[in-house]
């Protein structure tokens, strides 16, 4: 990994410096990380490109609906909610769509549909804390055989020495470290996630309040 920081340093192509490491840490357990990291990196971008289109102004939709309701245009505010994307606008849609019914029965419905929507949001979640898990093990796997081909070289050799010794420690080594950065991007990305899917759930939960309020007047 040395070699890999001096060729940062010195602008060497980190291409080269990584593909050089890859074949060290030997290509057959590092493409298993590799791979747990490309997966898992796909599901990271689908997620925040999905948060993405789902977040709105929601404080301009939510003027812009209580503007058509007070204007006796339910038909209109239906369909502001029916062309606008994102959670906020779904829950703000049912709310509308049961607005006969009880102050009570409104909250409740709106409840059950924004957890219907949460539950959308944290969609393919759960596989990214799986390749979270998976990587760094991945990278342990192979130290363990990076050890054990390490006594095996010795045991063919008959002898201690310390090129065979390093031989097997650098593979186990070299997975490892890639087996846990791999771990840490994916863990940055998800937690990223999580903080959008938090400052989402907090709109709709606005969103709602405001909606029974409207309804109400």
């Amino acid at each position: 990994m040395r070699t890999l920081f001096i060729s940062i340093l010195t602008d060497e192509s980190m291409h080269e410096a990584l593909k050089a490491k890859f074949i060290e840490g030997n290509p057959l357990f590092m493409s298993f990380v590799a791979i747990t990291l490309i997966i898992g990196l796909t599901f990271c971008i689908e997620r925040i490109i999905y948060l993405a289109l789902a977040d709105i102004n929601t404080k301009k939709f939510l003027s812009r609906l209580e503007k058509l309701y007070k204007e006796g245009d339910k038909e209109a505010a239906v369909e502001h909610c029916r062309n606008t994307r994102g959670p906020v606008a779904s829950i703000c849609l049912q709310g509308l769509l049961h607005s006969e019914d009880t102050p009570e029965d409104i909250e409740r419905t709106v409840a059950s549909y924004a957890d219907v929507e949460v539950a959308k949001l944290e969609k393919g979640c759960t596989w990214i804390t799986l390749f979270i898990a998976i990587a760094p093990s991945l990278g342990f796997l192979g130290t363990v055989i990076g050890m054990v081909m390490s006594f095996d070289d010795i045991e063919m050799a008959g002898d201690i020495s310390p090129t065979i010794v390093a031989g097997g420690m650098k593979v186990a080594l070299i997975t490892t470290i890639f087996g846990i950065i791999s771990a840490v991007v994916l863990q940055i990305f998800y937690n990223y996630i999580l903080s959008r899917i938090e400052h989402l759930t907090t709109q709709m939960e606005r969103a709602a309040i405001e909606l029974i309020e409207i309804l109400r007047k």
